[in-house]
């Protein structure tokens, strides 16, 4: 897994042992940047279910001001603060060891305000519709924030009904997908 686009194009990052991450192919990650690139310069990037960090260290590569990362597992923690430190991206970086659900309330306390939120989580674990219906009050959101959600084909989207988002846009790959959600 490498960097792809920016100031850290070409760099190899490491990914932590074991079944417990699913690394974003380079392919995959590259079609999500083409589609978020015009947007990304100067953002504040948060990467929820962080794994290796190479999302958040895309995002910075290619001009997002500030990433932060939310991350539980301590090898892949240990994996985000290597790559950040390899790519010399780590002054523009915040790695939280915690809960992704915990970590809303952690960076509101901050003052964390993010253009865009990434997450994903364990593929089928319904994680992401306990962070979307917290994120939905939360002042660490714009009313304009990109938030993307990595998730099988199969994830069902249908609460977001009843929330204050709505899909803006579906990528589908071949077991995968990014689901695009804004605020309504």
């Amino acid at each position: 897994m490498r960097v792809i686009a920016g100031k850290a194009k070409r760099l190899q990052l490491r990914t932590p042992s074991g079944y417990d991450t699913r690394p974003t192919t380079d392919k995959i990650k590259e079609t999500l940047f083409n589609m978020i690139n015009p947007y990304l310069a100067d953002a504040d990037f948060l990467d929820l279910f962080s794994g290796s960090g190479a999302i958040g260290i895309e995002a910075l590569s290619r001009g997002a001001k500030f990433a932060a990362f939310v991350e539980n597992n301590r090898a892949a923690l240990d994996c985000i603060k290597s790559n950040l430190q390899f790519t010399k991206l780590d002054s523009q970086a915040e790695v939280y060891s915690m809960d992704a659900k915990e970590s809303i309330a952690a960076l509101e306390i901050k003052g964390k305000v993010f253009d865009f939120v990434f997450m994903d989580p364990p593929y089928d674990s319904n994680l992401e519709k306990d962070i979307l219906l917290e994120l939905q009050y939360s002042n660490i959101i714009y009313c304009d924030t990109i938030i993307i959600v990595e998730t099988s084909r199969q994830a069902d989207f249908e609460y977001l009904k009843d929330t204050k988002f709505r899909i803006s846009k579906i990528k589908e790959y071949k077991t995968s997908q990014h689901v695009f959600i804004e605020m309504v």
